[in-house]
């Protein structure tokens, strides 16, 4: 941890460094900290900060600018509290005064969230995984072709082809339709999923194969079910600067797979730079939350932005909109 006065340092850097987007000279630092120290101690802390990794110096002769490091600190011990007021009513007046159906209620959300934060904002919808299996078939086509049949509680009905990579009997497809048709009949899919490799272990090999190729089978099936809807792609070109970086973000947004995987999983996530899996140094930043709907499950919503995104707007409007779907759709 920090000292409480490099804390205060380090605050006061992120912050006009997120509002300008130059780094940020000590003269400065010292103004906006309120500190009642000399320059030569700001300039001390701020060459401390710098050799732990906190802020980076670009040029000799320039100010400092945050780290992901430093906007980690930042957020997890120095960010003012939550923003509500106006945008709480905003939020809460969209939702008490929209009445169409959930994909398009979760459509209008993102270009609300994105309106709100001025950043691409990001939905996905519950899709299967809260659902409960009524039926799961497995038929073999081939001895290395299988058909996946699965049918859900709620009637829905989706097929996947599963190409094995050696062959099979039917007596041992027979096998693990079995025990996947056991695993799934007490848990919804999401469990299912969760537990479904572990307990193929107790299996003969050849079963628990087609069990764990079934498994992903229906965890791709699972994705694939998730409704996922962007918007504010067209605000980047006035958040990031190199063309080339709005290019491969584009293509991120594009990758469904990609958009999901880099969401929450559960509460609050806030990613910053290297902590997104994303294979690009983008220095990007994602800010998201889940929400339950009733017996539907769960969905994800957040923004993407640079480093320097605000955080604290950010985070506030991400849980703000969180919130009211759970309170308005909830229940449902």
């Amino acid at each position: 941890m920090l000292s409480e006065r490099k804390s205060q340092v380090l605050r006061a850097l992120v912050e006009e460094y997120i509002r300008t987007g130059e780094p940020v000279s000590s003269k400065t630092v010292l103004d906006l900290s309120g500190l009642n120290v000399s320059s030569a101690t700001i300039r001390n802390d701020l060459s401390a900060l710098e050799t732990e990794g906190f802020v980076v110096q670009p040029h000799t002769s320039a100010g400092r600018a945050p780290t992901g490091k430093g906007y980690r600190y930042y957020v997890d011990h120095c960010m003012p509290a939550r923003l509500r007021s106006q945008t709480r009513v905003r939020i809460q007046s969209f939702f008490s005064s929209f009445h169409q159906g959930l994909s398009d209620l979760l459509k209008s959300t993102t270009e609300l969230l994105s309106d709100i934060t001025h950043y691409p904002a990001i939905v996905a919808g519950p899709g299967v995984a809260m659902e409960r299996v009524r039926g799961v078939h497995v038929v073999s086509l081939a001895s290395q072709v299988l058909l996946l049949v699965l049918v859900s509680n709620r009637g829905r009905v989706t097929q996947e082809l599963i190409r094995l990579e050696k062959p099979v009997d039917p007596r041992e497809v027979t096998a693990a339709e079995r025990a996947l048709g056991e695993m799934f009949e007490r848990e919804s899919i999401d469990e299912a999923l969760a537990e479904g490799v572990e307990q193929s272990l107790s299996l003969p090999s050849t079963v628990a194969m087609v069990v764990r190729e079934v498994m992903g089978a229906v965890g791709r099936i699972e994705r694939g079910s998730r409704e996922v809807y962007v918007s504010g792609t067209a605000q980047m070109t006035n958040i990031w600067e190199d063309l080339a970086a709005v290019r491969s973000i584009l293509e991120l947004l594009e990758r469904e797979a990609m958009v999901l995987s880099i969401l929450s999983k559960g509460g609050t996530g806030i990613q910053i730079g290297d902590e997104l899996d994303i294979g690009d140094d983008l220095n990007l930043s994602v800010v998201s939350t889940t929400f339950k709907l009733g017996e539907s499950g769960e969905g994800s919503v957040g923004v993407l932005g640079p480093m320097r995104m605000d955080y604290r707007r950010a985070i506030s409007a991400v849980e703000e909109v969180g919130e009211t779907i759970e309170e308005s759709l909830g229940s449902s």
